[in-house]
């Protein structure tokens, strides 16, 4: 199956901007406007971003910068960078404070939360009349205004590693939650060592279980108010501190520590997204891993059901200050122009989010990225929370509370309930 927006994957994907289009209001404050997209002439600006701090994108964020700036006289792009895990808070200190202006990279889920600012330009017009796929474009939106240009976009889902399960005696990828448990207690048999799936079960990452929650019935958020604690919600902590206490999942695991587990060999399952591969496969002392690795759609509760998972993508957003017109079109040229997005998605196997990007042969040939995004991509949802501006320190409560209940603190209905009366002050 060819890597483009098919009928089936572009009907998922174009959820994702119904649901943007249906977000609750935030009281967002006006952007700053397309006025700082003025030309002021300056041609020095920062690109502040975290993947200067990851090992496969640094030399290809150096490289697309080189070429840029030798391409275009006079431009200069400095980069500062913070680590992913600290690279919210940081990046708000600086905006909020006035010292950071230029190109920012942003997780789709912090653009609510960086609107929020009223620091942000506008990019409605950079953007007209480019071939972005829809769904990409939606997801440099918040309350109806284009603040960020997409660069990559595509879901987080499961990744299997098949020479584990063959040896295991699993054939076949898990389509329901049965079929998945029993896959992992087939792997547990294996003995040596191995994580039959190397869940999130550190803080940091526990919000992965919102999939899963929407797979067992929760709509996590109805009519504007958090809704855990509900029977699906319940059933989902149920079953995953039942895995837990299996040890189908292991204490103290977040990405970094999943992707270390796969790249090793040692886990049969792990979540993550598209460009999660190339970060494991880059440390793997097997040359053979890529091979190996299958994307899977998410198993669901019952045949038949729709699998859910996590949207997931980066864009380029602009901070108002000088130099903003030579940032937004830097942001412009590396998302749209193919000697851009497709050397970055050769290098990175983060891949691109123009229709003709998607089209390109390189692209299309691709089948961990095809399947990936027929899989995974295609069946894709914008996080319930990312509408609000507090969405991180609601992530945080539910994460806490779900840590509650994998060492025994508490059980689902009492943590999940917690939860719920919690992110809903936060709301308010």
């Amino acid at each position: 199956m060819p890597f483009s927006l098919t009928r089936r994957s572009a009907l998922g994907l174009l959820g994702l901007g119904a649901l943007a289009a249906c977000a609750p209001s935030t009281n967002t404050p006006a952007p700053a406007g397309t006025e700082g997209l003025k030309d002021d002439g300056v041609k020095e600006f920062p690109l502040t971003s975290w993947s200067f701090n990851e090992a496969v994108t640094k030399q290809p964020m150096t490289d697309a910068i080189a070429k840029y700036s030798a391409a275009n006289a006079g431009v200069k792009i400095s980069t500062p960078s913070y680590p992913y895990n600290d690279y919210l808070n940081q990046l708000l200190l600086q905006v909020q404070g006035g010292q950071l202006t230029g190109a920012v990279q942003l997780d789709v889920a912090w653009l609510a939360t960086l609107a929020a600012t009223g620091k942000l330009l506008d990019l409605k017009s950079v953007a007209a009349g480019l071939d972005y796929a829809p769904a990409a474009l939606a997801l440099g939106q918040s309350g109806g205004v284009q603040y960020g240009l997409p660069w990559t976009f595509a879901g987080i889902g499961l990744i299997s590693n098949t020479e584990l399960l063959t040896r295991a005696g699993v054939t076949s990828a898990p389509k329901t939650v049965a079929e998945f448990e029993a896959a992992l207690t087939a792997v547990k048999g294996l003995g040596g060592g191995i994580v039959p799936w190397a869940g999130m079960t550190k803080v940091d990452q526990l919000k992965d279980i919102i999939p899963w929650m929407w797979e067992f019935g929760s709509p996590i958020v109805a009519g504007n108010k958090v809704v855990i604690g509900d029977d699906g919600s319940v059933e989902a902590l149920t079953w995953y501190k039942k895995l837990y206490d299996q040890k189908l999942i292991a204490p103290d695991v977040n990405r970094v520590d999943a992707r270390a587990l796969m790249s090793q060999g040692k886990t049969a399952f792990y979540e993550d997204a598209i460009g999660g591969k190339a970060t494991v496969t880059k440390s793997s002392p097997d040359k053979d891993l890529a091979a190996k690795m299958v994307p899977i759609a998410r198993p669901v509760k019952n045949s038949g059901d729709k699998p859910r998972h996590l949207a997931w993508g980066q864009v380029i957003a602009v901070v108002n200050g000088a130099g903003a017109a030579a940032a937004a079109n830097y942001a412009k040229t590396v998302t749209t122009d193919k000697a851009y997005s497709i050397d970055w998605f050769t290098k990175t196997g983060l891949p691109p989010t123009t229709t003709s990007g998607l089209a390109d042969p390189v692209v299309k040939n691709d089948k961990f990225a095809n399947d990936f995004t027929e899989r995974i991509g295609a069946n894709s949802s914008a996080s319930p929370f990312w509408v609000y501006p507090q969405f991180s320190q609601m992530e945080k409560v539910l994460a806490e509370e779900v840590q509650s209940i994998l060492i025994g603190k508490k059980n689902p209905k009492e943590a999940l309930t917690s939860a719920r009366d919690r992110m809903n002050a936060l709301i308010k």
